[in-house]
């Protein structure tokens, strides 16, 4: 069924479709209307599902942690000062290999208090040891949250889906919403290898000495070094596991694409714009618009952030002349999180091949400032006739 909505929506029907058992929320702006939406189909009987209302953010988490210990598929979600409130929780849901699915309606962090939209939430977030996805558009964020139960459940270890806040949370567009019937055949109920049971008490995540050591049935267990580098090694196992995703979801629905990037006009390009959500789309009017100057330039998304998807960048942009880093979010002191990782990720493919491009860092779009697609392409432009800078740029700065 073709319908209109906006994105928080979409978000709530994808978790509604996925038969959640537990939802925790405390609303903060832009997030609201989605866990808003999710408690109307909780009291209309639409869903079968504990809504558990909640004092903060960190008691959101908590909560999921606690129903998704007891076997219950979980759900929850937040934003910017939000999603640092939750912070230790964060850490603990990956820790406790926990497949938990949380929205992040990305927006910018305080001080100073700003409600808009930019990425640094969730960038800051990104090595605590969550899959992070990166939306787009709205048929994105529901086919993700469907496609993040599913890999969750795999691999046993919770989820991020990123969309931006206002600029996908609160607009409204097209998007085919999935029947319930295939949605069920691509996600079966929630079976845990062990979750928390009455009739057998058990403790779970006590002290975990530095060293491995016998536990209680005299086996060797363990110890924490040990079970961070099994986390580590199942989240870069887990890009093979999100190719299968894409290929489960695309023979049941229909809608095929590549699960790490999202590639525009890049077969031929001799430069490539990279970024995160719905920039990229913004970028695909600057490239067509400098396509029609005779400059050979492509555009691509990044879907999956973590775990990085190194490879199939490095492959996706091997020989071009030069790359492009347009983001939300910088990792201060340095350069943006993402221009950081592509830089690696080319480094370690590409070096010694001839095939190494030229990289450059563009901020923009930092705590709501308006990306003007005239300045953008101008940007693009900019970097493809020279390098710019050694240092980010800040696109639409007035110092």
């Amino acid at each position: 069924m073709h319908i209109i909505e906006n994105g928080n929506a979409a978000a709530a029907l994808g978790v509604k479709l996925c038969r959640a058992n537990v939802i925790a929320a405390y609303p903060i702006t832009p997030q609201t209307p989605l866990t808003e939406k999710l408690s109307e189909y909780v009291e209309s009987g639409e869903m079968k599902a504990e809504y558990i209302p909640v004092e903060s953010e960190h008691s959101a988490l908590a909560v999921c942690i606690a129903a998704s210990s007891a076997g219950a598929r979980s759900f929850t979600a937040t934003s910017a000062n939000g999603l640092l409130y939750m912070h230790e929780q964060v850490q603990w849901a990956s820790g406790a290999r926990l497949p938990i699915v949380m929205c992040v309606v990305n927006r910018a962090v305080g001080a100073p208090w700003n409600v808009w939209n930019d990425q640094q939430d969730s960038i800051s977030q990104r090595d605590t040891g969550w899959l992070q996805i990166y939306c787009a558009d709205h048929q994105q964020i529901i086919d993700t949250v469907i496609k993040a139960y599913w890999l969750a459940e795999q691999v046993s270890i919770p989820v991020m889906v990123c969309y931006d806040g206002y600029i996908l949370s609160h607009t409204f567009m097209p998007f085919d919403l999935p029947e319930q019937e295939q949605v069920d055949k691509f996600l079966p109920p929630f079976k845990p290898d062990y979750f928390l049971n009455p009739l057998e008490p058990a403790n779970l995540n006590t002290v975990t000495l530095p060293d491995v050591r016998m536990d209680v049935k005299g086996e060797l267990a363990h110890g924490y070094m040990e079970i961070r580098c099994l986390l580590q090694e199942d989240l870069r196992k887990a890009l093979q596991t999100a190719g299968e995703a894409e290929k489960r979801f695309a023979g049941i629905f229909g809608r095929k694409a590549d699960p790490f990037i999202e590639p525009y006009r890049c077969d031929d390009a001799e430069y490539v714009a990279v970024g995160l959500g719905s920039i990229t789309y913004q970028m695909r009017v600057c490239v067509d618009r400098l396509r029609e100057e005779g400059i050979k330039i492509g555009v691509m998304g990044v879907r999956y952030y973590r775990p990085f998807p190194d490879e199939a960048l490095a492959e996706a942009l091997k020989g071009k002349k030069g790359v492009i880093v347009v983001e939300k979010a910088l990792s201060y002191g340095y350069e943006g999180a993402l221009m950081s990782d592509l830089k690696s990720a080319l480094y370690e493919h590409l070096a010694g091949t001839g095939s190494l491009p030229v990289v450059q860092n563009f901020i923009a779009g930092i705590g709501g400032r308006e990306i003007r697609t005239d300045d953008l392409t101008q940007t693009l432009r900019a970097a493809v006739q020279s390098r710019v800078s050694k240092e980010p740029v800040w696109i639409g700065l007035r110092l």
